[in-house]
């Protein structure tokens, strides 16, 4: 059976359970027209599968230093988040479509910055070559898919932030902080996918 088969099989059988699962950020105020956005969460398929993720440069705005999907808002010109998320992935990391085999999409999840975010879950064919969008993406890497979706790994953390406590996920591996809403979305795909029958 094929990685993506596999996948596939394991979101099928995922879809039919009701997990508990994150549904956002906290928000101190309601944004009533969320932005549709889509990432890519691209299981490269290798002897033991990873996952593609970026570092986001220090000096961007919003954000700066964070591990993320490829990803961003889904055009009015998309089909859907899966083209969305190919078309993203394109221009961030310079991963071609080519490489990529759409497995399906997961539970959408709300990040405090107004997007409504679907991941779409792919399989990336080994022999790509990256090349980073420096004003978006600093550094593009692979993790192990099975780390990022073992809960053990998966830290809840606090912090205090504009008056209030918040509590979000956190995910340590090799010096790099994975948390927030890519972190969350790793949770909930832990939470979703059945791996084995």
């Amino acid at each position: 059976m094929t990685l993506a088969e596999t996948l596939r099989q394991a979101l099928d059988r995922g879809a039919r359970r009701t997990p508990e699962l994150l549904p956002g950020d906290a928000f101190d105020e309601e944004t009533a027209d969320p932005t549709p956005a889509a990432v890519l969460v691209g299981v490269v398929d290798r002897p033991q599968p990873t996952v593609l993720l970026t570092e986001r440069p220090t000096t961007m705005r919003k954000h700066p230093g964070q591990i993320s999907f490829p990803g961003g808002r889904i055009d009015p010109d998309d089909e859907g988040p899966a083209a969305a998320a190919l078309r993203e992935a394109d221009e961030e990391i310079g991963l071609s479509p080519a490489f990529v085999e759409v497995v399906g999409t997961t539970d959408r999840y709300r990040t405090i910055t107004g997007f409504e975010v679907t991941p779409v879950i792919a399989v990336v064919r080994p022999g790509f070559t990256l090349r980073c969008e420096p004003r978006e993406v600093a550094d593009a890497f692979e993790a192990p898919l099975d780390y990022l979706l073992d809960p053990a790994r998966q830290q809840v953390r606090t912090v205090e932030w504009r008056g209030r406590e918040r509590t979000y996920y956190e995910i340590l591996w090799e010096g790099r902080r994975i948390w927030g809403a890519t972190a969350a979305m790793l949770v909930n795909l832990s939470r979703r996918l059945e791996l084995a029958p």
